[in-house]
């Protein structure tokens, strides 16, 4: 990368969360970037990667709070450019689906600055991968649609749930879980038939990564009695009932363990790699 008078912005997609996933491209920009601005899905692996000189910007948002409002960040990303840094904007998942990168790209534009789009792998495919679940089956389905399942507060019309409700392809629903209620009652409401399959992954692809599955009538029980929390993604569909007889991560023999490894870090890299594969989280 050069640098040139104005810098540059990378808006970056992180991917959903395992770091295996993040592109060589975003990983080779975190090595050289002046600043990097983060979002809160971006896990401690992937800022791991970052170089030791850069300046780190944390802008993270949770439901309903956001200590740095959107306005902000794009000004953020216009200032440390303007001083001739190289800027790495760092998104969950892909910046273009639901992650704002769109507001950001335009606020660039008006300020002059360049930037490039660097795409990440979206929750909305990976994170069922992770699960067993395929968002599209011959037999199954033959479209998925992803839905935002948290609008803007004073947005007018909001999710016209009439034609998801007839739609015979997959809904993935992304940060939906504390309207999970309006969501499955909306839907049954204009036709899906109760019966329909249901999933939730909480914290797909990472070591926390927890799934539940059941049908419209049923799954706000469930999520509530295992307690849900987000981030996760709500999956609607006959494709659901893959899960289980598809389901690989958290088959892996060592899934759900945490192993400390004592050796320095150049001897133990074969070992925590192997520990790694069998599903275990190593510190």
């Amino acid at each position: 990368m050069e640098t040139n008078k104005k810098g540059k912005v990378y808006l970056i997609g992180a991917g959903p969360g395992d770091v295996g996933l993040l592109t060589l491209k975003a990983a080779e920009l975190l090595k050289t970037a002046h600043v990097v601005v983060f979002d809160r899905l971006v896990g401690q692996d992937i800022l791991k990667l970052i170089n030791n000189n850069a300046l780190l910007i944390d802008v993270g948002k949770t439901a309903g709070n956001h200590p740095v409002p959107q306005h902000r960040i794009n000004e953020v990303l216009v200032e440390q450019a303007s001083q001739g840094k190289i800027v790495a904007r760092l998104k969950g998942g892909d910046c273009f689906v639901f992650g704002r990168g769109g507001e950001e790209a335009e606020r660039l534009v008006q300020a002059g600055i360049p930037f490039e789009i660097v795409p990440g792998i979206t929750s909305a495919i990976a994170v069922p991968a992770y699960a067993g679940i395929p968002v599209t089956h011959r037999d199954l389905a033959t479209s998925f649609h992803v839905i935002t399942g948290h609008e803007r507060e004073g947005k007018d019309g909001g999710i016209d749930f009439e034609p998801l409700a007839k739609l015979n392809g997959t809904l993935v629903f992304l940060m939906g879980v504390g309207n999970l209620q309006h969501i499955v009652q909306s839907l049954m409401a204009h036709g899906k038939s109760p019966q329909t399959p249901v999933a939730m992954i909480e914290r797909g692809t990472t070591y926390a990564q927890r799934s539940i599955s059941g049908d419209l009538q049923s799954i706000v029980q469930i999520a509530t009695e295992a307690n849900i929390q987000s981030p996760a993604i709500i999956v609607v569909g006959e494709v659901v009932t893959l899960k289980d007889r598809l389901s690989w991560r958290e088959k892996l023999p060592l899934w759900g363990k945490r192993i400390v490894v004592t050796r320095a870090r150049m001897q133990a890299s074969d070992m925590v790699q192997r520990l790694a594969q069998l599903g275990a989280q190593v510190v």
